[in-house]
C-alpha cells in the first residue's frame, strides 16, 4: 500500500510526520509539504520531521500533482488547514488513477467538534480524530449535516512511547508551551510572562523556559499577534522582568518534557504530551474556560489552574477516568488503520464511491472555491504575490484555518 500525505503548516507537519510512522508495516510512503502563505519555514520542518531520513520537499499545487501522478498513491494523507484539504481533494488531486483514498484529519485536541471543520473534510473517505469524545461529537454533527466519509480513531501518534523518553540530564525545567490564538490580549500575555518570570526569582533552581512553536520571523497555522518574546523584551526594556529570569527556545517538546518537573499551558495540545511523560503539569484558567478558549476539553481533568499556582510552582495530575474518555483510550479501540486498509480494497476494486463534499452544494457560492484556487493553492503557484497575500489574509480570517 503507497500512501502519499500532503501537509501545509507545522502543526499538520509533525501530524502527518507522527501517523506516517504507524502505518502497517510493507507501507510505501511520501511525505511532501505542498506551498502557500503559512509554509513552514527549513527550521520548522526539520523540526517537525525529527528522526526521518530528510526533510520533505515543498511543492507548488502543479508539482505535487505531478508528484502524486508519478507516485501513484492508494491513500493521500491530506493533512491541512480545512480549506486547503477542499481544494486538494476537490480540484488538484481529483481524477488520479487509480483513485486513491482521500483522508484527512485535526491535528491535536479538537474538542468541541465544528461544523466548519467537518465541511471543509466533507470531500474525504475518512476523517481520523483521536478520542472517543471527538469519535461522538463529530459523528453527531455528520449525521446532522450529511456528507463526508468514515470517521476513525487513532491515537495521537505522538503520544505513543513518549513516557518511556529518559531524560539524559537532571529533570530541572519547567515548560509554559505558547498557544498562538488564546489569550487574545496583550496584558493577559504579559500577566503570565510575569508569573513565570515569579517563579524564576522564587526558584532559582528552576530552568523556566518559554517552548514557542515558532521564532517571531517564522509562519505558524494560525497567526500570533503578540509573540511571547517579543512582549518578554519590552518587558525586560521597562524593568519589570530581569532579561535573563526565563529562556525561550523551539525544539521538539518531547526533548523539553525529558527535563521537566512541571508544565503548564492555557492551551496546547502538548498538555497531553506532557501527561504521557508522567511530568506534573497546569492548565491556566485565569482567563476563561469553554471553547473560545480552547480548553473546555479540560474541564474535570483536574489540571486546571491559576497564574497564583504557577508562581508558586504548584503543579498538578491528571483525572484517570478523564484520561480514558480524552485521547488515552486502549490501543486496541483505535481503528482508523483497518478503515483505511478496507477504504483501499474497495477503491481497487471499483466500489467505493467519492465522499460527498457539502460545499459542492448549491448554498456555497462557486466563488469560494475559486477564491481558494486562485489565493491558497492554485495549479500554477510558483510565488504568491503582495496583492494574492492580502487576499489570503482577508479569506482566511472569514473562514478561519481548521
Amino acid at each position: 500500500m503507497k500512501v502519499l500525505a500532503v501537509a501545509d503548516s507545522d502543526s499538520y507537519l509533525k501530524w502527518a510526520a507522527c501517523l506516517l510512522r504507524d502505518l502497517p508495516a510493507g507501507c510505501e510512503s511520501e511525505l511532501v509539504v505542498v506551498r502557500t502563505p503559512i509554509t513552514p519555514s527549513p527550521a520548522q520542518i526539520h523540526a517537525a520531521v525529527a528522526g526521518s531520513a530528510a526533510d520533505p520537499p515543498v511543492l507548488s499545487a502543479r508539482a505535487l500533482r505531478r508528484a502524486a501522478e508519478r507516485f501513484r498513491p492508494d491513500v493521500v494523507l491530506v493533512a491541512c488547514t480545512g480549506p486547503v484539504v477542499d481544494v486538494l481533494t476537490a480540484d488538484v488531486l481529483t481524477g488520479l488513477r487509480p483513485r486513491p483514498v482521500f483522508v484527512s484529519g485535526l491535528p491535536g485536541i479538537s474538542v468541541p467538534a465544528t461544523e466548519k471543520a467537518w465541511l471543509f473534510r466533507s470531500g474525504c473517505d475518512l476523517f481520523v480524530l483521536h478520542s472517543g469524545r471527538e469519535v461522538e461529537e463529530f459523528s453527531e454533527i455528520g449525521a446532522r449535516l450529511g456528507g463526508g466519509g468514515q470517521i476513525g480513531l487513532a491515537r495521537l501518534p505522538f503520544l505513543r512511547g513518549d513516557a518511556e523518553i529518559a531524560a539524559t540530564g537532571p529533570r530541572d525545567r519547567v515548560v509554559f508551551a505558547t498557544q498562538a490564538k488564546v489569550p487574545k490580549r496583550r496584558e493577559e500575555r504579559e500577566r503570565v510572562l510575569l508569573a513565570l518570570a515569579e517563579l524564576a526569582g522564587r526558584r532559582p533552581d528552576l530552568d523556566v523556559v518559554v517552548k514557542l512553536r515558532a521564532l517571531d520571523t517564522e509562519r505558524q497555522t494560525h497567526n500570533e499577534r503578540y509573540h511571547y518574546q517579543r512582549l518578554w523584551q519590552s518587558l525586560a526594556e521597562e524593568g519589570r522582568v530581569r532579561a535573563e529570569a526565563v529562556r525561550f527556545a523551539v525544539g521538539p517538546m518531547h526533548e523539553h518534557l525529558a527535563h521537566a518537573v512541571g508544565f503548564v499551558t492555557v492551551s496546547s495540545t502538548a498538555a497531553l504530551e506532557a501527561i504521557a511523560q508522567k511530568v506534573p503539569l497546569l492548565v491556566l484558567s485565569d482567563f476563561g474556560v469553554g471553547a473560545e478558549m480552547i480548553n473546555l476539553v479540560f474541564e474535570d481533568s483536574g489540571l486546571l489552574g491559576t497564574l497564583d499556582d504557577l508562581s508558586a510552582g504548584r503543579f498538578l495530575h491528571p483525572d484517570d477516568a478523564w484520561c480514558k474518555v480524552n485521547y488515552f483510550h486502549p490501543g486496541g479501540e483505535s481503528d482508523w488503520v483497518s478503515r483505511m486498509v478496507s477504504l483501499v480494497g474497495k477503491a481497487r476494486s471499483g466500489r467505493l464511491a467519492p465522499a460527498m463534499s457539502l460545499l459542492e452544494g448549491p448554498e456555497y457560492a462557486t466563488a469560494r472555491r475559486r477564491a481558494r484556487m486562485r489565493v491558497e493553492v492554485p495549479p500554477n503557484m510558483l510565488r504568491v504575490g503582495y496583492r494574492a497575500k492580502r487576499r489570503m489574509r482577508r479569506y482566511l480570517k472569514g473562514f478561519g484555518r481548521l
